[in-house]
């Protein structure tokens, strides 16, 4: 059977929080898929400002048996097309940080370009990006894939400084949406 209409988990929870984050805006889906999931339109000007998402969820495997030692609140593993992160036309990536330990969801709101440099700079060169993204309980999100378990733990306890695998400044940041012209 074919369904007539679905939205995926992750694309729910992204316009939950859109709804309650931007009060005088709409939320549209498009009818088909285009690498945009969502569109986001200004009320107070006459939906003429857009902002246009593609929206990224995995479960979380939360039971890898790191969280005891690494306080996490959510690990994930996405896979990612460099050739669809090089040509979306999304202004942002939102990327779904969601357990079923906890009940809010916390999200990374990043271009694709910056996404992408993030990746070529931890040398990520291939076709399909695989990648692990932690959440700390402290609210802390690091990109860890390829790192030895003790450089891991050195990461997310402040021990070891690798900017480019520190997302916590994409974390949460709302305000990136609202502030493009």
């Amino acid at each position: 059977m074919k369904t007539l209409f679905t939205i995926h988990a992750g694309e729910y929870l992204v316009a939950t929080a859109l709804e309650r984050n931007f009060p005088n805006f709409n939320i549209w889906l498009p009818s088909k898929d285009t690498g945009i999931d969502l569109l986001l339109t200004d009320k107070l000007n006459n939906n003429k400002k857009i902002r246009s998402l593609q929206v990224k969820f995995s479960k979380s495997f939360s039971d890898i048996g790191y969280n005891d030692d690494f306080n996490l609140k959510y690990s994930g593993w996405f896979n990612f097309n460099r050739k669809k992160l090089i040509n979306s036309q999304a202004d942002f990536w939102i990327i779904v940080l969601h357990s079923f330990e906890n009940r809010n969801p916390d999200f990374l709101i990043i271009k694709p370009f910056e996404l992408l440099n993030i990746y070529d700079k931890t040398n990520r060169s291939s076709e399909v990006i695989y990648t692990y993204v932690w959440l700390t309980k402290n609210l802390q999100a690091f990109e860890t894939r390829g790192l030895k378990k003790s450089d891991q733990l050195n990461l997310i306890n402040g021990k070891l400084i690798i900017n480019e695998r520190d997302l916590t400044k994409y974390l949460n940041n709302w305000s990136r949406i609202s502030n493009v012209k």
